[in-house]
């Protein structure tokens, strides 16, 4: 037995506060490192990860149903953040691009998540969640209302999520050739925002979160906040704000939530699928480079653009990446990878349900 083991296994028989503790300082360092390496999702990632080693080791400790429920609340009108009004108007001036982009995209993923699927390298659905192109968040908690294991679907989203990043990265950086870099902005933790705005929007998470908690809708805790979220600010009652505290907050116990939940089996589950989900990535990256040719050679849309525009999933850093290379429409980014993440929201649980019993998934 390892020190490691050894320290995890005393400190699962000791005060809840303490495992606390330790949760949160082994995060804080994780994160750390993980926004010193760049890497997109530092705060949910690290949060997870740790909480992964608690719950393997015996340690895990359990975070309240209601503060998880709140959390996918605040997920829920932060994503509205990324769909205003104005990026339907991007999205009109080109339909057909547009969906057909879009349509590629998501069929490319239903395909290496079929494909995941027939060879039972995930239980039931779990597969076609885990290749699903929307915000990497929205899909494991989905997931987890619509027969998938979140745990599962978190490991493979999250890997792709880091994967993108890395490439998209590289890309920016070879486009815009040696000497340019990709800025990062600062962030004021300590901003809190206008006091009425942030009381309103407050209010709106708990209000949708409790309707859902009333109606049992399945995800409802992060859908009806998105969609209260999008038409309270594109009708101009509500300006969504959200301190960066009450987000990392969030983050966090969104990650130990989900690692929570992790045991030694379904490590071992995950760690035997990973070449196979490593090549799934692989090959969905590379579809979505392909579809990007196309955008260029038929659209005459600017490589950087294009890649950028159809980069399956990680929205948050391809918006970073996107607002601080030169040479890229940014509206076009982002309405195309906006269109992609609201298809995948409304469709992704018929599609899930209807493809896993077509072609007989094995119940997760």
């Amino acid at each position: 037995m390892t020190d490691e083991d050894g320290f995890l296994r005393a400190l699962a028989t000791r005060p809840a506060w303490l495992r606390w503790t330790v949760l949160l300082a082994a995060s804080l360092l994780i994160v750390a490192l993980l926004e010193a390496a760049h890497l997109s999702a530092a705060l949910l990632l690290g949060s997870m990860v740790a909480a992964i080693v608690l719950a393997v080791g015996g340690a895990s400790v359990r975070v309240p149903g209601p503060a998880f429920a709140v959390a996918q609340g605040v997920l829920g009108v932060m994503i509205a953040r990324y769909i205003p009004v104005s990026i339907v108007g991007e999205i009109a001036r080109q339909g057909p691009l547009f969906i057909g982009c879009v349509v590629s995209v998501i069929v490319a993923a239903l395909l290496l998540g079929l494909l995941l699927m027939r060879w039972r390298v995930l239980p039931g659905t779990t597969a076609l969640w885990g290749t699903f192109p929307g915000a990497a968040s929205a899909m494991v908690l989905m997931s987890g209302a619509f027969g998938g294991d979140m745990r599962l679907v978190a490991f493979m989203q999250y890997l792709r999520v880091v994967l993108v990043a890395v490439v998209a990265s590289v890309m920016a950086r070879l486009w815009q050739g040696p000497g340019k870099h990709v800025a990062v902005a600062s962030t004021d933790w300590l901003a809190l925002g206008e006091p009425r705005a942030l009381a309103l929007t407050l209010l709106l998470v708990l209000a949708t979160v409790w309707l859902a908690a009333r109606t049992r809708l399945p995800a409802g805790a992060l859908l009806l906040p998105l969609v209260a979220g999008v038409v309270l600010e594109d009708s101009g009652l509500l300006h969504i704000t959200l301190p960066p505290l009450l987000l990392a907050a969030c983050y966090a116990l969104l990650g130990w939530s989900i690692g929570e939940h992790f045991t030694p089996q379904i490590l071992r589950s995950a760690l035997k699928a990973l070449p196979r989900m490593l090549g799934a990535i692989v090959a969905l990256i590379a579809l979505c480079g392909a579809i990007a040719v196309a955008l260029v050679k038929l659209a005459g849309i600017d490589p950087l653009t294009a890649y950028l525009a159809t980069s399956p999933g990680g929205a948050d850093s391809v918006a970073i990446i996107a607002a601080s290379s030169r040479q890229v429409d940014v509206p076009f980014v982002m309405a195309m990878q906006t269109a992609r993440l609201v298809v995948v929201l409304v469709c992704g649980p018929v599609l899930a349900r209807w493809l896993g019993r077509r072609f007989g998934a094995p119940p997760a």
